[in-house]
Parts: structure tokens; C-alpha cells; sequence
């Protein structure tokens, strides 16, 4: 689903495009891999990899990082969704490693806390109750059930090689990453002077600390979380930076039950399960807080253009996705990358004049493809990658022949 919200005064000469793009887990990963890769594709003068300025909150944040250092959606999918690089293999251990160091920290406190809880209780036995002597255990429990440091080793690795950087100072262009503060519930963007000097790897932990799954990150003296638990794109800080187009990806929509798909008896999605519920309840919270945001940049911002992607309101696929299974992940990167496309397509005459202001072009033409996929890109650049290798080795053998002849 694309909602456009076009300029509507005169815009200063020279484009600046920026792009943000929110949370969703590895779900949201994926699907926001899949539109980058139609709109990399379907818009001409539309480089991912040189854009003004990016902002990434939560899994948003690791994308939008790697888009900074260079990194396309097609290199990206060959990290994470075919697991090509053999130098950083990519797999799930990456998000599921259980946060053994937490268990332990929390089991040592284990003597301290119950002669606490017995103490409490020996001091009036007949007046507790079973809760109130339990209440000193609850500190027992983790801050989180899995450890966020494989991935932060992961990212350390990709941008410490090939000419990037996990420093936020040498990018060539803006990157922030938001995370929030626990300390003081405010939202900390790192990237802005005062933040920089934390290594972007680092900032990609803290931003996914989803708290209950990850423990909060300490950096400075700071406990760091989620960057969505305020808000969901942060759009505002590319168009404070100067963007004039920014286009803005958003996974994570309420499922609409009542419009289609797997609709169940009594018409509700409570017989799913807790995870079900959890999971929509959260979506909508996230959708609504974005949707405030979004009516505010029209007054804030009248002469930025801001396209914003989303999966549509019945999309039964991205709502039930199982990103842990590898199929799933290839199905779930295609048809986002499909959506995208489709939506392109619907808002083409509209788009034309909006992009047409930014020196951009829809390719209605490759639009029109009905055989183009997501993985036939990722085979056409593999295609094109080992054409270069083979080139460039032939160049290397004739330029070593010519040495040799000439001495």
C-alpha cells in the first residue's frame, strides 16, 4: 500500500532524497529488503547506495546502516536471505542465541533474594501473603531471553571490511540510528554530535533490544532499547537534515481479519493464540503512533514529497510469516518485493509528476514485466558479478604476460 504525501509549496533548487525506514523484526527486514529492491529497479536516477540522508529505528536500523556503507538490497539478501557470504555467514544463532551471561548474572543473585523473600516472611508468617513473599524473586527474572551481542559482532564484521566503516563520522553521507533511553524515556539518535562516536554496530544493538526478547544495551553509562518503543520511522530527522523526497517503509501494519484471508468463525483472530494477539496489539500501536506522525510532517515539511510503503491491511502473508524457516524468508522478500511493484504500477500517473521534480523516473516499461522476481535479480547479479571476476582475471593474466615479455 503506497500513501503519497506530495509537496505543496515551491521546493528549493537541488534534490536532496532521503529514506527511512522503520522496525518489524526480521519480518520487517525482509520486507523492507524486497520494496528497496523494486524501487531501486522500477525508478531511474534512484541510487539506494547515495542518498542524503537515512534513519533506521529497530531492524530498519541495520538496513539503513548498510545502505550508508555502500551495501545493496541485492548484497544485503545475498547476507541474509541465501546465506551466500561465506566470509559472514548469516543464521539464525545471529537473533536466537539464548542471553546466557544474563542468566547467569540473575541466578547468582539467587541466595541473596530468597533468604530475603524467607526473612520477610519469618518476621510475620501468619499476615503474608504467597505474592508478597514472592515479590524479592521477581528480580530473578532476565532482562532478556536472547542475546543482541551475535549481532552486533555480525554487523561489526560486514562494516569493518571492503572499504566501510562502523564509524558514524566517516560515512559519506547521514546516517542515525534511534534507539531509546531508559535512563529518561526519551529518544536517543546516535549519529547526531554527542552520539557519533559509538560504533554504528553497537548503535544497530541498542535500536533492537526489543525489551522482554533482548537485554538493554549499555553504552557510556546509558541503558539503551528499542528505537520503536516512541516512535516508528522518525521521518522528522531526514527532513531536518534538508531531504526534499524522502521515501519511508513501514512492515508492521494492523492485520484487517474482517477484509479477507484466514478468516476464522466468530471473525476474530483470538483463536490463534497470545502470539497472534500480542502481535496485533502491537501493530496497532505502532501504526497509530506513525499515522500522528505522518499528518504531521504535511504542515511541518509543505515543500517535501514523502512516499510511504506499507503491506496492505489484509496481507495475510506478512502477518502469519514465519521468518525462521527458509523458505519463508524467500517467499516473504518476493512478495514484498511484488507489493511494491504492484503499488508502483496503481500510483504510476501520480508519481510520474512527483519524481519527475526530482530528476527521477518511473520505468513503467520494466514495470510492465510480468517475469521479473526478486530472486531473478539476485541470479542476474550474480550473473553479472562473475562476468567481472572472469574479465578481470583475463585483464590480470594479459597484463602479466605483457610484464613478462617486456623484461
Amino acid at each position: 500500500m503506497l500513501t503519497p504525501q506530495l509537496a505543496r509549496a515551491s521546493r528549493r533548487r537541488g534534490t536532496r532524497v532521503g529514506i527511512a525506514l522503520a522496525g518489524g523484526g526480521p519480518v520487517g527486514a525482509f520486507f523492507e529488503l524486497g520494496a528497496l529492491q523494486a524501487l531501486a529497479e522500477s525508478i531511474e536516477g534512484l541510487d539506494l547506495n547515495g542518498l542524503h540522508a537515512y534513519v533506521g529505528v529497530s531492524s530498519g536500523s541495520m538496513v539503513a546502516a548498510a545502505l550508508a556503507n555502500g551495501i545493496t538490497p541485492l548484497d544485503m539478501a545475498r547476507l541474509i536471505i541465501t546465506n551466500e557470504s561465506g566470509e559472514f555467514p548469516a543464521r539464525p544463532g545471529i537473533f536466537l542465541r539464548p542471553a546466557w551471561r544474563e542468566y547467569g548474572r540473575r541466578l547468582a543473585r539467587f541466595p541473596t533474594l530468597a533468604g530475603r523473600a524467607l526473612g520477610y516472611y519469618a518476621r510475620a508468617p501468619l499476615s503474608r501473603n504467597l505474592a508478597e513473599v514472592l515479590d524479592p524473586l521477581t528480580a530473578l527474572l532476565p532482562n532478556g531471553l536472547f542475546d543482541g551481542a551475535p549481532l552486533e559482532r555480525f554487523m561489526r564484521g560486514v562494516f569493518s571490511v571492503h572499504g566501510r566503516t562502523n564509524d558514524f563520522r566517516k560515512l559519506p553521507h547521514k546516517l542515525y540510528i534511534v534507539s531509546t533511553d531508559l535512563n529518561t524515556g526519551e529518544s536517543a539518535r546516535f549519529g547526531e554530535p554527542g552520539l557519533d562516536h559509538v560504533p554504528i554496530s553497537l548503535a544497530i544493538q541498542a535500536s533492537t533490544a526489543l525489551p522482554g526478547l533482548y537485554p538493554p544495551v549499555e553504552v557510556d553509562g546509558h541503558a539503551y532499547a528499542d528505537g520503536a518503543l516512541l516512535r516508528t520511522m522518525h521521518t522528522s530527522l531526514v527532513l531536518e537534515a534538508g531531504a526534499d523526497l524522502v521515501f519511508c517503509i513501514n512492515p508492521l501494519v494492523a492485520f484487517d481479519a474482517s477484509a479477507g484471508g484466514r478468516r476464522k468463525p466468530d471473525g476474530t483472530l483470538t483463536d490463534r493464540g497470545l502470539s497472534v494477539v500480542l502481535g496485533q496489539t502491537f501493530r496497532s500501536l505502532i501504526q497509530s503512533r506513525m499515522q500522528v506522525g505522518m499528518a504531521g510532517y504535511r504542515s511541518r515539511f509543505p515543500g517535501s514529497d514523502i512516499l510511504l510503503f506499507e503491506p496492505d491491511r489484509d496481507d495475510e502473508r506478512m502477518f502469519f510469516a514465519n521468518v525462521f524457516r527458509y523458505a519463508d524468508r524467500r517467499r516473504l522478500v518476493d512478495h514484498a518485493y511484488q507489493r511494491v511493484r504492484a503499488d508502483l504500477r496503481r500510483h504510476a500517473d501520480t508519481l510520474d509528476h512527483a519524481l519527475a521534480r526530482h530528476g527521477l523516473r518511473l520505468r513503467r516499461e520494466l514495470l510492465r514485466d510480468p517475469h521479473r522476481s526478486f530472486h531473478a535479480s539476485i541470479d542476474q547479479h550474480r550473473r553479472a558479478n562473475a562476468r567481472v571476476v572472469r574479465d578481470l582475471d583475463r585483464t590480470l593474466r594479459r597484463l602479466e604476460r605483457l610484464i613478462a615479455g617486456a623484461r
